[in-house]
């Protein structure tokens, strides 16, 4: 059972049929893009019956998002056993809750101070300084419910903006880079761990992914720190976490309870997908091999599908260097409606195609993605 049918879903279920798997899935959404591949309860996360009916029919059940209740995962959890925990959902649906836990856990990140009033936002400007972020503490994703303060003018204009939610002030952190590590545990607390990840983001939305991109040290801390999460949540299935790099040194932004879009690559250069080791472990299966197959580069795309790019590539590049995967969702400006990933046998063949699949979908000089394809180290 699967709260949720987006294309995380969807990829979910592609991973799985495979393996023998059957899929219910639970959205409002009508036109949910996960639907074809199993039986969808098409109702509101609120809707008891509906949840009910979900944990009944139900072995396992996992979401496909972080913002599905808390409250909902619960319910069901009465009924069937449902990974990650809840508890992870309510850590990572309050900003505010997920800094303090990582702090308490040793994880670095940015300071941080709750904000539920302008005195509150006064103070916590002056105790971290300027540059700082002003964030929603829930529902943020995608560079929603944020807001830059450089300079003290900065304040009421990102007070009108915001001031209606519960808030947190967090220090800007000035990165040399963006990166990701995603892992999976086990029922039996087995943990695997892919290729720390490189990330560029557009407009807050990621934009490009690849992998192998940091030097072993840098892994290693990385795996480190996720690694407490999972164990302090007792979690099962794949989580995320998001980290800056900044003179040297990893500090953390925030973790998602589920696969996430900077592991889409793992499709096509992994032994094994984050989609298919996430159901070996909710389903109590060993977990797979995530050593990379092939070096790897990942395209968000926005909008709609870029047809004509897509026409064109089958002339331009050898043969399976471009892995093309649409979500079959309605096109809308800004939405995620499918990814490309390239591969490469080296990384000098890597770069030449990536950076020219960039200058092909328009975002080769927004991006600079030549400059940074080399790996990142101390």
């Amino acid at each position: 059972g699967i709260l949720g049918a987006g294309q995380v879903a969807r990829m979910l279920a592609q991973a799985g049929q495979p393996m023998g798997l059957e899929f219910v899935f639970l959205d409002p959404a009508e036109d949910a893009c996960a639907a074809e591949f199993g039986s969808h309860i098409c109702a509101g996360w609120d809707d008891e019956a509906a949840l009910k009916e979900l944990g009944r029919r139900a072995d396992v059940v996992t979401f496909d998002f972080e913002n599905v209740p808390e409250s909902s995962a619960s319910l069901i959890e009465s009924l069937c056993p449902v990974y990650p925990p809840p508890r992870a959902l309510f850590k990572s649906q309050d900003r505010m809750r997920e800094k303090t836990m990582m702090q308490t856990l040793g994880i670095p990140v940015a300071p941080f101070h709750p904000v539920a009033g302008r005195p509150e936002l006064v103070a916590a400007v002056e105790k971290i300084g300027l540059p700082c972020v002003l964030k929603t503490r829930r529902f943020g994703y995608d560079g929603k419910g944020q807001a830059v303060l450089r300079f003290q003018e900065d304040m009421e204009r990102a007070w009108q903006e915001l001031g209606d939610s519960e808030l947190i002030c967090e220090g800007f952190v000035p990165f040399q880079a963006e990166c990701s590590i995603i892992a999976a545990r086990g029922r039996n607390g087995q943990t695997v761990f892919w290729p720390l990840t490189r990330n560029l983001h557009r407009g807050g939305i990621l934009a490009i992914s690849m992998a192998p991109a940091f030097e072993r040290q840098l892994q290693l801390r990385a795996e480190a720190m996720i690694q407490g999460l999972l164990d302090h949540l007792d979690y099962t299935g794949v989580m995320a976490l998001e980290l800056f790099l900044k003179d040297g040194e990893l500090l953390a932004n925030e973790f998602a309870p589920r696969v996430h879009n900077s592991g889409h690559w793992t499709i096509d250069g992994a032994h094994t997908s984050q989609f298919e080791n996430h159901l070996r472990a909710i389903c109590g299966m060993p977990l797979g091999d995530t050593g990379v197959s092939s070096p790897s580069v990942m395209f968000n795309l926005l909008g709609e599908m870029p047809e004509n790019v897509r026409q064109r590539s089958t002339d331009h590049y050898p043969t399976d260097s471009l892995h093309w995967h649409d979500y079959h969702k309605t096109p809308r400006e800004g939405r995620k409606i499918g990814h490309v990933t390239v591969t490469a046998e080296s990384d000098t063949e890597l770069k030449a195609r990536a950076v020219q699949f960039a200058a092909d979908l328009g975002v080769s000089a927004e991006l600079n993605l030549e400059a940074i394809m080399g790996k990142t180290g101390e």
